[in-house]
């Protein structure tokens, strides 16, 4: 699988082998803590901050993660936009985690998950056609925006309502980049194999 790089790069660069791993990796933090969010009747004001800020954190690191695998440079524009999706989600992961709050979670995951789909959003758009995660990118970054919206609306309603909000937009995201994985783990493997042959 070859996908070209951002038009200000004139060459085309291929894809990693493995971009299936941080894809999957991300789609299992999603579930993992979407699924916390489901069965964590009365969450503390420390607990939600701390869950959701290693969720936001972690995506974050793995976004950043991915950025070599796409096939875009560190240094093209889709490159930089990913690693700064990546970067804002760590960095208010980090904050929520350190500083409890309803506010906080609700004003600083919002802002986060709202850069990153965002970011997503502008990425997917721009590069259609050229990444097999366009399509992915896109629906990924509308999911980060509406969850961003709702976010501040249940500030008032508590840690339990903040995390099944976020919960809520993990899950479906967490299924979305479950599927793209697997479909890019099974497109790796049949490229191998047309390669051996």
């Amino acid at each position: 699988m070859t996908l070209p790089a951002s038009p200000d790069v004139p060459t085309a660069m291929p894809a990693a082998a493995d971009l299936w791993k941080p894809v999957l990796v991300r789609a299992a933090l999603a579930l993992c803590f979407g699924a916390l969010t489901v069965f964590w009747a009365s969450p503390s004001v420390a607990g939600m901050g701390w869950a959701g800020g290693l969720y936001l954190l972690a995506t974050g690191v793995v976004l950043i993660w991915s950025v070599k695998k796409t096939g875009f440079p560190g240094v093209s524009r889709p490159g930089k936009i990913l690693s700064a999706a990546g970067s804002a989600l760590a960095g208010t992961g980090a904050a929520v985690g350190l500083i409890s709050g309803s506010l906080v979670f609700g004003v600083l995951a919002a802002v986060g998950l709202g850069l990153a789909g965002a970011a997503e959003l502008y990425l997917g758009a721009t590069v259609r056609g050229r990444s097999a995660l366009a399509r992915d990118w896109i629906a990924s970054g509308v999911i980060g925006l509406g969850t961003a919206a709702a976010l501040p609306f249940f500030i008032d309603l508590g840690p339990h309502a903040l995390l099944g909000v976020a919960g809520g937009g993990a899950i479906i995201s967490g299924v979305l980049w479950m599927l793209a994985g697997l479909t890019l783990k099974h497109d790796a493997r049949r490229d191998s194999a047309e390669a051996v042959n």
